[in-house]
């Protein structure tokens, strides 16, 4: 029974974050202690022998423990750990880490997260949104660019290249506006919600390609020639990575430069000879500087002695002789220019690579470091502007939509359908400014980029998909009036591209995560990978130890944190959420276990299992997302009206994550440790945590339905108007007349319900065209004063005009279709592009 004390006791030193060597001292003593208290009874013998010998190891002189115990494991663990290719090697070393790092500590700083500087826009950025961006968003006719001009118009082009929208990230000094990231984000968000074809168009040149390289990558003669020209519109860039044999595999692409000598300008140079084949490339067609990613070889010894440089970024003016481009993709109906690129053996001056000739073979790293901060902006910011647009749209549709006589946002069955749409909506925003403030401040976060990536991207999916399910068959009929077909069809373009959402989840967020994160792992992997053993070994021995009791302290914390609901934990106690901050600490602690468990137990074939993988990135994804929502809310002072939304936000996570975490367990590939795991994860069993009840939901179906500020907040950024004749201002206008008219339809409705069909003189209530008969029929009857007739007979037809689905005559699909045939071209197909 001493020895079971003392140890507890030693345990407690663990779990207070005292040193490992301390705990052990504490072990040793209580061990020797309590066999001599315990009389030597055989069960203490055998017990207290063990964790003699344990804790010994942690006591023993530095050189002893090494030879003896440290190099032995070290030789084990060279087995255990994953092993990485070059470029998996490559991204562990680039981006940085933040708020992620401090989830898979299982030990969260929320001091951290509150303290840190928020998304922020400055007076010029503000300045910006509200002028050229607002104005850029009233120049765009969405079905004129989708379904007739199959292209932007050149009046848009031309206003985008003036205004300077393809260098917002160029520094001023190279004539670009310096914008911050929260910025970009915002400009994207907002041009999205009028159009996806123009938002892509925008973001495109600000988050992946030549731009970008330049700026972090390239010569100081690079920058001044190429920046200034890319920021004015002067140069239209694209950025080519995709190759058909080598999709998700970006490190197997075929393409490829031979280094040698050619003629450039009428001189002999170095160079490459490059030879590509890409497809999937936006703004391909009409880029005038084509940035590639290849792979470098020199045959010929003309650099060194090494044949093989590897992957490598160059640029390709588009008029050199044997580049092709110019035939175009169609992407789900949304037109941004998007198409195949190819060239066979075209000559490019070293001068061409991003960089110069010393940047030869460093192109993944200049890649996996860019990628992570497009990824962070791009396509999080036009899931986040399509679940506004679907909060606008779709809660102003309930409210004005009627049947059996009341608003259908009064039936549970839509209110359900409304609730994820605004909760989900807010959750997105909160992540992308989380995430956009980091990379404001100088972090590279390449874990937070493809967990963002993957999850507003599915969540648009989610937002938009309850969308149509409220607006029915409004929403299924194609034509200018329909404000919901664009986002509906772009939804797997934002799921696929950039790093399928699969290979996303399931490979790269805890793949990388894990070892990127984790605070011993990376020093571990080094100090396998080295060759000189003396010190490999004395490198692994300040390290492996230390994650023994990292490990230990994560796995009392889950154990004691669940068996007390969190109360052992200090947590903050602004907005009153000790609750859900107890919780994410607990389930923070349980993910860093099954982490180092996973890692320990799976090791190298960690890439094979997918589920696993993945179950453990849905994990990461809840701890994340509800820290972003508790940080906005956090930065918002906590104004009251947004707690429904962040007790749902917060709910929704923690069930989700309570739920991801069971799977987890249930199916862990090491049956033996299932148990094991449940008792240290559930030792109450996986109760509670069920999410929001009913009520809750009805307040946050109600958030994007009744005229509110909270109604704004989540809407925020969106381009709006109220346009009768434009497809989301109908909607918008009918929901500000139907507010603004609800006293006279209430007493409209009362006065239909006492009457009888005769004393409606003749008017069909059930056919609905005879608006105008039953405002008059209302004023003679006093039911409305006469100087609220007009404002009604107004609110009718509009109410009525938002349920109206476009139709066509047949010569008018087949002008359609003739328009269409006029914009297409016979283009030469690319030789080795097997579509």
């Amino acid at each position: 029974m001493s020895v079971l004390l003392l140890l507890i006791s030693a345990l407690v030193l663990i779990y207070l974050g005292i040193g490992g060597t301390t705990a052990a001292t504490v072990l040793v003593i209580a061990t020797v202690v309590g066999l001599f208290q315990d009389g030597w009874h055989i069960l203490s013998i055998l017990f207290g022998g063990g964790l003699l010998a344990l804790s010994l190891v942690l006591v023993l002189p530095g050189d002893l423990r090494r030879e003896k115990f440290s190099a032995p494991l070290l030789n084990w663990v060279r087995g255990r750990l994953p092993k990485l290719s070059d470029t998996e090697a490559e991204a562990l070393r680039s981006g940085t880490v933040d708020w992620d790092g401090e989830l898979f500590s299982g030990q969260p700083k929320w001091s951290k997260l509150l303290d840190a500087k928020p998304a922020h826009l400055s007076s010029e950025e503000q300045a910006f949104l509200d002028g050229p961006v607002e104005k850029l968003c009233g120049m765009l006719d969405d079905w004129k660019i989708t379904h007739e001009e199959y292209d932007l118009p050149n009046k848009v082009w031309k206003f985008i290249r003036e205004n300077g929208f393809f260098g917002l990230m160029i520094p001023k000094e190279q004539g670009g506006k310096g914008f911050s990231h929260t910025a970009h984000s915002e400009i994207v968000m907002k041009i999205s919600t009028r159009s996806v074809s123009a938002a892509v168009t925008v973001m495109v040149p600000n988050s992946l390609g030549p731009g970008e390289l330049l700026m972090e990558y390239g010569t100081d003669a690079q920058k001044e020639h190429y920046l200034p020209r890319l920021a004015g519109g002067e140069e239209i860039p694209c950025f080519a990575l995709t190759s058909p044999v080598a999709g998700s595999d970006a490190g197997a692409i075929p393409d490829k430069g031979i280094v040698c000598k050619g003629q450039w300008n009428g001189e002999e140079v170095l160079g490459l000879k490059v030879t590509w084949n890409k497809r999937y490339i936006t703004l391909a067609p009409v880029a005038t500087l084509i940035g590639l990613a290849i792979k470098v070889y020199d045959p010929d010894k003309l650099l060194g002695d090494s044949d093989d440089i590897g992957v490598t970024c160059v640029m390709v003016p588009q008029d050199l002789e044997g580049v092709h481009s110019g035939a175009r993709h169609l992407p789900m109906n949304t037109v941004f220019m998007n198409g195949p690129t190819w060239g066979n053996d075209v000559f490019i001056p070293m001068d061409q690579v991003i960089g110069g000739q010393d940047m030869l073979g460093k192109g993944w790293k200049m890649l996996l470091e860019c990628l992570s901060i497009g990824r962070s902006i791009s396509l999080p910011a036009l899931g986040t502007g399509a679940g506004k647009v679907a909060s606008m749209a779709t809660g102003s549709y309930a409210l004005t939509r009627e049947q059996f006589g009341r608003s259908i946002s009064q039936f549970e069955g839509v209110q359900e359908a409304l609730e994820p749409i605004a909760g989900y909506t807010y959750m997105m925003d909160a992540a992308r400014l989380l995430t956009s403030g980091m990379l404001d401040r100088g972090v590279r976060p390449s874990v937070p980029s493809a967990v963002l990536k993957y999850r507003n991207t599915d969540l648009m999916r989610t937002v938009i998909n309850h969308a149509m399910d409220v607006v029915a068959g409004r929403g299924v009929i194609t034509g200018p009036r329909n404000f919901l077909a664009r986002a509906y069809q772009a939804v797997p373009i934002g799921i696929t591209v950039e790093g399928a959402n699969i290979l996303t989840r399931s490979l790269m967020v805890f793949g990388q995560g894990a070892i990127r994160c984790h605070p011993f792992i990376v020093e571990e992997i080094e100090a396998a990978g080295m060759d000189d053993k003396k010190a490999a070994v004395e490198k692994f021995d300040g390290i492996f130890y230390r994650h023994i009791a990292h490990t230990t302290r994560n796995a009392l914390r889950s154990f004691v944190l669940a068996l007390s609901g969190g109360l052992l934990e200090t947590v903050p106690r602004q907005g009153k959420i000790q609750s859900s901050y107890r919780q994410l600490a607990r389930f923070s602690a349980a993910f860093a276990l099954m982490t180092d468990v996973t890692l320990l137990t799976v090791g190298g074939g960690l890439k094979a299992r997918q589920r696993l993988s993945g179950r453990m990135a849905d994990c990461l994804v809840h701890l994340y997302y509800a820290s972003a929502v508790i940080k906005q809310w956090h930065e918002e002072g906590y104004p009251e009206d947004q707690r429904p939304l962040v007790e749902w936000c917060l709910q929704t996570s923690l069930r989700d994550l309570k739920t991801s975490m069971r799977n987890l367990i249930i199916n862990f590939p090491v049956p033996l440790l299932r148990w094991p795991l449940r008792v240290l994860v559930f030792p109450l069993g996986a109760t509670g945590l069920n999410g929001p009840d009913d009520a809750l939901g009805t307040e946050v179906a109600a958030s994007i339905v009744n005229d509110t500020p909270l109604r704004q907040r989540i809407s925020r950024g969106s381009y709006i108007n109220t346009d009768p004749d434009d497809p989301l201002g109908r909607v918008l206008n009918a929901y500000r007349l139907a507010n603004e008219t609800k006293d006279m339809r209430d007493r409209l409705h009362e006065a239909l319900r006492n009457r009888d069909e005769d004393e409606l003189g003749g008017i069909d209530l059930l056919m609905g065209h005879q608006r105008k008969e039953l405002v008059d029929w209302a004023c003679e009857q006093g039911v409305v004063q006469k100087d609220e007739c007009d404002k009604l007979l107004e609110a009718l037809e509009a109410l009525y005009d938002v349920i109206r689905v476009d139709a066509f005559e047949a010569d008018g699909l087949k002008a359609l279709s003739r328009c269409a045939k006029g914009k297409r071209k016979v283009v030469e197909r690319p030789p080795r592009d097997e579509e």
